[in-house]
């Protein structure tokens, strides 16, 4: 007998092929952008990790859209009402928007301590005075100038992969499903988030090491930014892994 494959299984495939090329677009771009000529050396690094993220979210939301609509004619609905946070990861989406808040945070604390580079351009470099009363102006510094594209890649795909999860959440379906789509959603947006606040904690790490007037404080942010490092490593393995496990495509 000749195996055949059912429209449903092909448009699971084609999620599948969906985010794998969201990762390999984003990879592509991502490669472009970090090598183009400029003038800021940062920028191009900035501007290849949010093009990357983006990508990524772009290729889940895509596939998303592929699912197959269930082809039962009688439906049953719940008495419960069903709420986005049922279906997502409870333990990673928790650990996501503590690292979102932490972005947020760095991003404020970055923009209100930001002061001009040696060229003048303001949003770029952080000024520290040592004791002797020099000033050095380290850069890049997540001031403005580099905080602009991470907030606007942020927001842009929080309320994307927010209005995927709602819709998600209350259109029919079997419960599986609903999981699968909100896990893949889930560590879309965390691949995001999580490359973003590497991003910058790497900037304000750099600072730091070639900083040596920085005292006590320091050495505290040194504390914290390191295991938020670690951290958001972890974070982003997960969602890599997530978005490319075929959790959606069933075989039976």
């Amino acid at each position: 007998m000749i195996d055949t494959v059912t429209p449903e299984r092909l448009l699971a495939r084609a999620d599948l092929c969906a985010r794998w090329a969201g990762l390999a677009l984003g990879a592509a771009v991502a490669q472009g952008l970090a090598t183009m000529d400029s003038d800021d050396m940062a920028m191009p690094f900035v501007a290849a990790v949010t093009a990357f993220g983006l990508c990524a979210v772009g290729g889940v939301l895509l596939g998303d859209s592929l699912t197959p609509a269930p082809q039962d004619r009688v439906r049953r609905a719940a008495l419960s009402p069903r709420r986005v946070r049922d279906h997502v990861p409870p333990r990673m989406a928790r650990l996501l928007l503590l690292q979102s808040a932490f972005l947020v945070l760095l991003l404020t604390i970055g923009i209100a301590a930001a002061d001009a580079d040696r060229a003048g351009h303001s949003g770029r470099a952080l000024a520290v005075t040592c004791a002797v009363g020099l000033t050095r102006r380290l850069t890049p510094w997540p001031g403005l100038h580099y905080a602009t594209p991470v907030l606007v890649s942020v927001t842009l795909g929080t309320a994307a992969c927010a209005w995927a999860l709602r819709r998600i959440a209350h259109r029919p379906g079997e419960n599986r499903q609903r999981h699968d789509r909100s896990w893949a959603i889930t560590a879309a947006w965390g691949l995001l988030v999580s490359s973003q606040l590497l991003l910058v904690l790497g900037m304000i790490g750099r600072v730091l090491f070639y900083s040596q007037c920085a005292g006590m404080l320091g050495n505290v942010t040194a504390l914290v930014i390191y295991p938020l490092g670690l951290l958001s490593l972890f974070a982003l393995g997960w969602s890599v892994f997530t978005i490319v496990v075929p959790r959606a495509v069933d075989d039976e």
